[in-house]
């Protein structure tokens, strides 16, 4: 198998083509980048610009360059010694536009009678032998139309066009009585949450779920996946969202055998102290448990305090964290995935527990049950028999929350223990979907303590991890699976690296905080403390931002967040408030001098977070990926924001501008960053004997917890930590590293430093990090 030494992720979409990509390759070799790994390439709906939604698993997508332009790329890269990882998707596709997807078309023209019904995930009984559609509004006669006229072929709802089923409407009925015809039923959006009978990915209704356990889908949604492999065009898969498949184990495996045993990693969210299942055929997650410790032992633990006080001042009194994930995911299992409750429950129902029964047990208390366990389970979802523990541990929690729905809890553990019912089968499907959306998709939006802390992959009852700690969770990670991926941003990270680089400097300044956070409610109150709180942290990330991403990400939050608008029934009054705030932030010079103010106090700060965590990240156990333009600094907030084109020809002149000038300051301009990217991931790509351990140094001296620093086997990375408290004390002092025998090289710097105690003023006399390389000879 081979496998990267580093990845560099491009997000490939018609406006950066795979043509675009094969133009950056020289720039990302120069930059050091081993792999390139590249996001969805299959045919996608068309104008997608993330490519999770394929329609077409025959080809590349022509509207990212199509199958041609991909054996180019690959070409180019293998012939510049990188290799090709490529972002997969099996669990869904897109449906949006019937004709744009020939499976899903062909399912709504024959029904159940469809060659590729069994691709799909439909519980046919529960809509009348019909797939209900969530597409109408709110009309008492919607205006349905049949076209073309004379022998139509479709049925259409204004944008949306509909395949009909052959002979009906051969004899002129109304548009009304045709669509009572169709093995599909269209129905109004409003009905989705608790009625669809489709499995979705998460809430989306325009992603339908797919069934790769079935051999024969698997094939047909794989086969040009695999010939990638088998050509030699890609050297390894990124899965996304095993965990919405029926078995991710038997899938992987498969997926191993098929491949054999090239390079796959899968995104995996793992919950704090869960393990990846070590019988999995992967090498290991996309990085997102690496995010969460790197972040946090950047933390001040001191600050945690504070900031909970100020968090339970705003919202009128304190709430746990894992009271406020019950609640949230509680509110999702009875709100957006209500459907998927209620199809469990029936399948409880079609399949009762012999040893429960269900004489006089209510379907909607037993719906309860089902919607209160999912509420409780602590990770996404177990892989029965493995995980047991945690249906115990969800058990225990929901009957201790809900007594009196003893017995229902009692059938629903029946039916959870045992591994091959149907519904518990699909509970562990379903588990995933609800956390997801519960805890990322809301949870994080309301809990404004420390926004850094609210990432993917994060718990943020956990406000800070210690250099010992987290060098205790890499060697455990490094012992069980040394290739897994490591990264700090992502196309689906809710704020970028340095974005949360800077905000977590907050937690060394608590009291400060408060004060600005109290002026600019002042100058702009909302009504919602813990919302202000959350926004105005991300505009102080990420500032000086454009009024346009500003305001795009204030809606996406509030609505998300779910506390004063929404989605589904937004409150035009208070988004005028939150938009008014918005343009403030650019127009009110004071709001717009206070953020100046306050970003140039702390900004220095943030970017010492960000160089240190990026160096931890490069040299530290598993692969290091680098998301797109992140080897600047990396200020982006959720996506779409997340996903803007990057310039490469900026970084690709800076790099030059890099090679023979002077070392560049710590600034705005993030050349800096740019040079610890590049000579950190040219070490790890052509020194791989310097990183074959991983310890520990030592820091002694009055200013110690300010600095961790790791030897990775002839690498050692120093890095500031605290930077506001390490200036408050003076410096370092006499704070030195003890540094194993030897010479070394700085390779940020040139400076050579001797092994032995070494003073931390002098390793770090001109950046907050040190790249040390132990000479050879």
């Amino acid at each position: 198998m081979r496998v990267p030494r580093s990845t560099y992720r491009l997000q490939i979409r018609p406006a950066f083509d795979l043509a675009a990509a094969r133009d950056v390759l020289d720039y990302l070799h120069d930059l050091g980048a081993h792999w390139v790994y590249l996001s969805p390439l299959l045919t996608a709906e068309a104008g997608s610009d993330h490519g999770y939604d394929v329609v077409d698993h025959a080809h590349v997508d022509p509207a990212r360059g199509g199958d041609e332009a991909f054996a180019a790329f690959a070409r180019a890269a293998h012939e510049r010694g990188m290799g090709v990882l490529v972002d997969i998707v099996p669990n869904h596709m897109g449906v949006a536009v019937p004709a744009h997807n020939a499976w899903w078309a062909d399912v709504l023209r024959h029904g159940r009678g469809s060659r590729h019904a069994a691709a799909f995930d439909v519980d046919w009984a529960a809509g009348g032998g019909r797939i209900r559609i969530p597409v109408l509004g709110d009309e008492e006669d919607p205006p349905l139309a049949l076209e073309p006229p004379g022998r139509p072929t479709e049925l259409v709802y204004y944008d949306h066009r509909f395949p009909l089923a052959p002979g009906t409407a051969d004899d002129g009925a109304p548009p009304s009585v045709v669509h009572d015809r169709q093995h599909y039923e269209l129905v109004s959006w409003r009905r989705a949450d608790a009625e669809l009978n489709y499995r979705r990915f998460f809430a989306v209704s325009t992603l339908a779920a797919i069934r790769v356990e079935d051999p024969e889908v698997f094939e047909r949604s794989h086969a040009a996946i695999l010939s990638w492999i088998r050509d030699g065009l890609a050297d390894g898969l990124r899965v996304d969202h095993p965990d919405g498949l029926l078995d991710p184990g038997g899938y992987l495996d498969r997926l191993a055998r098929e491949t054999r045993g090239s390079y796959v990693i899968v995104e995996k969210i793992l919950e704090r102290g869960e393990d990846l299942p070590p019988f999995w055929a992967t090498a290991g997650t996309t990085g997102y448990d690496a995010l969460a410790e790197l972040d946090r032992v950047f933390v001040d633990a001191s600050g945690a305090e504070a900031l909970e006080a100020l968090d339970a001042e705003l919202r009128g009194g304190r709430v746990a964290w894992e009271d406020l994930v019950h609640t949230t995911k509680r509110a999702v299992a009875d709100g957006i995935l209500r459907s998927e409750v209620l199809r469990l429950t029936r399948e409880i129902v079609a399949r009762p527990p012999a040893e429960q029964g269900l004489d006089g047990l209510d379907a909607d208390v037993l719906a309860d049950a089902v919607a209160e366990a999912l509420a409780c389970f602590p990770v996404y979802r177990s892989y029965l028999p493995v995980g047991s523990e945690h249906v115990e541990a969800a058990l225990a929690l929901a009957h201790a929350r809900r007594p009196d729905l003893d017995r229902a809890l009692a059938v629903v553990r029946a039916v959870l223990e045992d591994e091959e019912h149907p519904a518990s089968r699909r509970f562990q499907q379903t588990s995933g979907m609800v956390m997801a959306k519960g805890v990322e998709d809301t949870a994080f939006y309301r809990y404004s303590v420390l926004a850094s802390l609210t990432e993917v992959g994060g718990d943020p009852s956990e406000f800070s991890v210690s250099p010992q700690e987290l060098a205790r969770r890499q060697a455990a990670r490094l012992a069980a699976f040394p290739h897994a991926m490591t990264t700090l941003s992502t196309h689906d990270t809710k704020r970028g690296e340095d974005t949360r680089a800077r905000i977590s400097v907050l937690a060394e300044i608590p009291a400060r905080w408060r004060d600005v956070l109290g002026r600019l409610r002042e100058l702009r109150p909302l009504g919602d403390g813990p919302f202000e709180s959350i926004l105005w942290q991300s505009v102080v990330g990420t500032w000086p931002a454009s009024r346009e991403r500003l305001h795009a990400y204030a809606e996406k939050a509030a609505r998300e967040a779910g506390t004063s608008t929404r989605w589904t029934d937004p409150d035009p009054a208070f988004e005028e408030r939150m938009h008014a705030a918005v343009d403030a932030a650019v127009d009110d010079p004071r709001v717009r001098g206070l953020l100046d103010a306050f970003v140039l106090e702390i900004a220095p700060a943030g970017w010492s977070n960000g160089l240190g965590a990026k160096l931890l990240q490069l040299v530290g156990p598993g692969v290091p990926d680098v998301y797109q333009g992140s080897e600047l600094w990396e200020t982006s907030l959720v996506d779409p924001d997340n996903r803007r084109p990057m310039d490469f020809a900026e970084r690709r002149e800076m790099l030059a501008s890099l090679e023979h000038g002077a070392l560049p300051p710590v600034d705005a301009t993030g050349a800096a960053k740019l040079l610890l990217v590049s000579r950190a991931l040219r070490l790890r790509r052509d020194r791989p004997e310097l990183f074959t351990r991983l310890a520990l140094l030592p820091v002694v001296g009055e200013a110690a917890p300010h600095a961790i620093a790791v030897d990775r086997g002839g690498a050692v990375a120093v890095a500031t930590r605290l930077p506001l408290g390490l200036a408050a004390r003076g410096g370092w002092g006499g704070t030195a590293v003890m540094l194993p025998a030897g010479a070394y090289l700085d390779a940020l710097t040139g400076v050579r430093v001797q092994g032995g105690e070494r003073a931390l003023g002098t390793v770090l006399a001109h950046y907050p990090v040190a790249l040390l390389v132990r000479e050879q000879g």
